[in-house]
């Protein structure tokens, strides 16, 4: 049995802070070809979608709180296997620890529901490039947490690249879905979670690059589009 813990660290930086962890503990696991690094970043996801939901879902605590995740693990026939029952959680906050104790134990008493739940990402259309690309900003709620950008070929199929920060930090890498059809937002908008679910676990300033990247070519489009525009209502007056 080993543990891992986080530390203290600011709540906007666990999810990087677990990948970083788990992957410098198992170094030697991964060159033995005891475990994959596959697996690892399969577990890493599952764990930050537990803290997820109970630090921001439940708890909804700010980036700037400090917290503290630590979580006993083990390894048997190259899958790595999370002891939920010996997850603990600190929270620095105004928060009582009786609230954090009970939230944590009653996500351990439904963790596999937990896991299972899928999140409501919403998928807005920023803008169609002047080439033909769609890029969509990701949204929890109304929090921005990602951004996507598609491109079609033929009318026939969409390939999505780009990034979501939460649950856990992933990044789109040219996955390809069939339009049959649909709208690239309908498309898009339906099969969104499976994106996020098969993308690669990085490191949060990975995603972030890759977000800031769309989004600069989302306010180069705006802007341009605003030119246009106000040289049309020139023109015509």
């Amino acid at each position: 049995m080993a543990l891992l813990s986080t530390g203290f660290i600011i709540a906007g930086a666990y999810a990087d802070k677990v990948r970083k962890t788990l992957f410098a503990q198992l170094r030697e696991y991964v060159k033995r070809g005891d475990v994959s690094s596959q697996e690892v970043a399969r577990a890493i996801a599952e764990l930050n979608r537990a803290l997820y939901h109970i630090l921001v879902e439940r708890l909804k605590s700010d980036k700037g709180d400090v917290v503290r995740a630590r979580i006993e693990y083990e390894i048997e026939d190259g899958k790595l296997t999370w002891k939920y029952d010996t997850l603990q959680l600190e929270v620095f906050k105004r928060l009582p620890d009786e609230d954090v104790r009970r939230v944590v134990k009653e996500t351990v008493a439904e963790i596999e529901k937990v896991l299972e739940r899928v999140i409501a990402y919403k998928v807005e259309k920023a803008v169609v490039t002047t080439i033909g690309d769609h890029l969509f900003r990701v949204k929890v709620d109304d929090k921005v947490v990602g951004a996507l950008a598609v491109t079609t070929v033929n009318n026939e199929i969409a390939i999505v690249r780009g990034a979501v920060l939460e649950p856990t930090p992933v990044v789109i890498d040219k996955s390809k879905l069939p339009l049959n059809g649909g709208s690239v937002d309908e498309v898009i908008s339906n099969n969104i979670t499976d994106l996020v679910r098969s993308a690669r676990n990085v490191e949060l300033s990975e995603a972030e690059r890759a977000i800031k990247g769309i989004e600069v070519l989302i306010e180069s489009e705006l802007r341009e589009e605003k030119a246009r525009v106000e040289k049309e209502e020139e023109v015509e007056y």
